[in-house]
Parts: C-alpha cells; sequence; structure tokens
C-alpha cells in the first residue's frame, strides 16, 4: 500500500504543477514558475520510484486518469472555468476506469 501512497503524492504533485502552469503567464512570473518546476520534478520522481513496484501501464494509467480528472476540477473550482454535461460525464468515465483498473485487473498491485 505505500506504492499507492507513493503514486498519490505524485499525482498531488502534478495536479499542484499543472494547476499553476495558468498563474506563470508565459512563465514570466518567477514564483508560479517555480512551482511548476518543482513540481513536475517532484511527480516524475515520485511517478518513477513507483515503477520499481507498479507496471508501467497500470501506474501510468492512474496517474494521468485521476490527474486529469483532479485538474479539471481544481479549473472548474479556482479557475471558475465551466464544465458541461460531457465534460463531467469524460471525467466519470475516467474515474471509472480507474476503479475498474484497480479492483478487477491482475496486472494491479493488491
Amino acid at each position: 500500500m505505500k506504492i499507492y501512497l507513493l503514486l498519490l503524492l505524485a499525482i498531488i504533485a502534478e495536479v499542484i504543477a499543472t494547476s499553476a502552469l495558468k498563474a506563470t503567464e508565459s512563465f514570466t512570473r518567477p514564483l508560479p514558475s517555480l512551482l511548476v518546476v518543482a513540481g513536475y520534478g517532484a511527480a516524475f520522481f515520485l511517478l518513477s520510484t513507483t515503477l520499481k513496484t507498479l507496471p508501467l501501464g497500470v501506474a501510468y494509467a492512474i496517474w494521468s486518469g485521476v490527474g486529469t480528472a483532479l485538474v479539471a476540477v481544481v479549473g472548474w473550482l479556482v479557475y471558475k472555468q465551466q464544465l458541461d454535461l460531457p465534460a463531467v460525464a469524460g471525467i466519470a468515465l475516467i474515474i471509472a476506469g480507474t476503479l475498474v483498473l484497480n479492483l478487477f485487473s491482475k496486472t494491479a498491485v493488491h
């Protein structure tokens, strides 16, 4: 289960970095830019650490799927970006796919 904590931390770091991209204003603002670089550095380091145990496809599917869903939620909450019904349905499918992968796939580590 420690491996999934590392993967969760990788996802959080990636979501923070991706969410801060808008605030960099094309990397003209130093503090948000530093947050982006540090966040992606931490995310990739943590993700690479999980690959010692998790299969690449499983780790990346979880990392990118959950990250994508969380970034959409951050965009909605922080940047007031609207999510229409197809966007919400797509996010729900991403979450459902991640759950199916973890709960039913024999390639995931339990």
